[in-house]
């Protein structure tokens, strides 16, 4: 450190007086004055040999000041430089930038048409080329090099400085065919390569290289050492900030997840407490859907077994809905498909229903397990009431028994029961007799059969019970005929037992004893049914044709002629004809044209044209012997009720 000029006790020097031009002084002065003079004013040294050449040892002692002084300039220059790259790189904080700024200063300092720069990857084992700057090869500027390979190679290996004035005749490198045809296609012949050092360890490798033959002097090889040195700082830094950057970046993703997965439980706590306090308070299955619908902010829907919604805003029918019912129901998950989630309530393997969730396209984990949560809470509900049901169902079913056993000995006291159990019997209602296929256990298949029909009694506000060998049914009356209200009984508890299941029906019936009536109607039908062979199907009286006449409580005579002769009263009233009078003629005559026209006094033709028209109005079918004995019984009722 040096002292400051309050500390040095030496005054300070006193200005040399400047000497006079060289050609001010004296033509017979000394040759030392005239060489003097001429340093002084920063002659060249081909001016100072001839200034000498009357005084050889003046001379050469004047060159070498010469030669001395420049140096110290060219090092002033180089230091210069080396301090301003030293701030250049220090101010930079990207490592691409780092590196451009370092090649560039390398080619700039040493004066060389190229300079580059290798670093090793460690994933494969090698090094390759990372910047060139002067490179007009692409060839050069994708070159990889092995350990020990070529000057690059052997710099990486040794950790020291390498230097040769024409690499393509230097036989200290490990030369290998595709570096010398990257230094080739490059047109490279002198090349310096210094490591970029960090603590002993070899983290790169800097280059300086002439297309031509260029020795370099032990001072560009320091230079070019010392600005590896700084530029190694400056690597480390950029790599420093970049892992930094990443570190902060990948610690606010981190964050961001924490804060997400925070408020995913906080959902979720909230979500279960609402759940549970529902099931606890035996909460409605609307409850549940508000309740979800607010937490996951999309419309949820609740859906029976067959599709029909129970609760929430129903959607329109969709198609592949039961498949995906299906797959949430395999794979025990909610599924996704067209921006619709759905999951099946499940009790074990039994189908309850299931739930859509429609408006909320993407569906986190967290908030996938409360939906399907949802699920749980929507499956101890509806059991719930099904229990509910089925306690509720006992009572309803002493009362139907009482009702179909002895209508007559209070009817008064059973409209009263019936009342209390929110069954009105003085409404109109639908009378359902089921019964499975006869199996070895007769008495386990009627159990099934009954715990089928609570299941499909469920939600409906009807009442079932076994009575002697059949299920007995009580729906309240709707809009569609008797006969689909059958078909879908038998069809729903077909499946649900995994037998066939034959439902005979009556009504509408109000009253005690007319309810009475229907069973007795609905009892023959079932019988009639299964004399038939229809077992498995659903059917009212009015369905089997003249049979239904036989076995109808009421023998609704009109109503079989009508549904049976219907198409040809209407056509022979609307257009004066006589389908009804020549159909009966032609059975009259064993279906003989040639007594037909003699009996109605017409041409065969006549015949032929009316049959044609009766063919037209009641199918093709209407002469096979099954028909034909109905349309023969309607013509004699007909006549018979004028």
């Amino acid at each position: 450190m040096h002292a400051s000029h309050e500390d040095d006790p030496t005054p300070p020097a006193t200005p040399a007086p400047a000497l006079p031009p060289a050609s001010a002084a004296p033509a017979g002065a000394p040759a030392a004055e005239r060489l003097l003079r001429l340093l002084a004013e920063g002659a060249s040294a081909e001016e100072l040999g001839e200034a000498g050449a009357g005084a050889p040892g003046d001379a050469a002692l004047a060159l070498r000041v010469h030669r001395t002084l420049a140096q110290h300039r060219r090092r002033e220059a180089q230091l210069t430089a080396l301090f301003e790259t030293a701030t250049d790189l220090a101010a930079s904080r990207d490592l691409d930038a780092v590196l451009q700024a370092i090649v560039r200063r390398a080619r700039l300092l040493l004066g060389t048409e190229l300079a580059y720069l290798t670093l090793p990857d460690e994933t494969a084992g090698d090094t390759y080329m990372r910047v060139t700057d002067g490179s007009v090869s692409p060839l050069f500027q994708t070159l990889r090099l092995e350990l020990g390979e070529g000057l690059g190679g052997l710099v990486a290996q040794t950790a020291r400085p390498y230097a040769t004035p024409d690499y393509r005749t230097d036989s200290r490198f490990h030369h290998t065919r595709n570096i010398d045809a990257g230094v080739l296609d490059e047109g490279l012949v002198g090349i310096l390569g210094v490591p970029l050092l960090l603590e002993k360890q070899v983290i790169g490798v800097l280059f300086a290289a002439d297309r031509s033959p260029r020795p370099f002097s032990p001072d560009e090889v320091a230079l070019l050492c010392t600005l590896a040195a700084h530029a190694a700082i400056a690597i480390d830094t950029a790599r420093a900030l970049d892992d930094t950057r990443a570190a902060l970046a990948d610690l606010a993703e981190a964050n961001a997840v924490i804060r997400e997965h925070a408020a995913a439980i906080q959902r979720a706590e909230e979500a279960h407490d609402r759940l549970t306090d529902l099931v606890l308070r035996g909460g409605e299955i609307t409850a549940v859907a508000e309740a979800v619908s607010t937490l996951l902010d999309g419309e949820i829907t609740v859906l029976d077994p067959d599709g029909q919604p129970l609760a929430g805003s129903a959607p329109a029918a969709a198609p592949g809905l039961d498949a995906l019912v299906a797959e949430s129901r395999a794979s025990g998950r909610a599924v996704e498909a067209d921006g619709r989630w759905v999951c099946a309530v499940l009790a074990g393997q039994e189908l309850l229903g299931s739930l859509v969730l429609s408006g909320r396209p993407l569906l986190e984990d967290a908030d996938r397990r409360l939906f399907e949560r949802a699920g749980v809470v929507t499956a101890l509900l509806l059991l719930l009431r099904r229990s509910v049901a089925e306690a509720e169902n006992r009572v309803r079913g002493e009362l139907l028994t009482d009702l179909l056993d002895s209508p007559d000995r209070d009817p008064a006291g059973l409209v009263q029961r019936g009342l209390r159990l929110g069954v009105d019997l003085r409404r109109p209602h639908v009378l359902l007799v089921a019964q499975a296929s006869t199996p070895s256990d007769a008495a386990a298949s009627r159990g099934k059969l009954a715990g089928a029909a609570t299941r499909l009694l469920f939600g409906r506000g009807g009442i079932g019970a076994e009575h002697g060998d059949t299920v007995v049914l009580l729906l309240p009356a709707g809009p569609e005929p008797v006969s689909s209200a059958a078909a879908a009984a038998a069809a729903q508890l077909s499946q649900l037992t995994a037998q066939p299941v034959t439902v005979g029906a009556a009504g509408p019936a109000g009253g005690v004893a007319p309810l009475g009536a229907a069973h007795a109607e609905a009892l023959r039908t079932l019988r009639a049914l299964r004399a038939l062979g229809r077992e498995g199907e659903g059917a009212c009286a009015a369905d089997l044709g003249f049979l239904g006449v036989l076995l109808g409580e009421g023998h609704d005579v009109r109503g079989f002629v009508g549904e049976t002769l219907g198409p040809l009263l209407e056509y022979d009233a609307r257009r004066g004809t006589e389908l009804v009078h020549t159909l009966d003629a032609y059975f009259a005559c064993g279906g003989s044209l040639t007594r037909a026209k003699d009996e109605l006094h017409v041409h065969v033709n006549t015949v032929v044209q009316r049959l044609d028209r009766v063919e037209a109005l009641l199918g093709r079918d209407w002469s096979s012997p099954e028909r034909a004995l109905e349309l023969q019984l309607a013509l004699r009722l007909h006549l018979l009720t004028g």
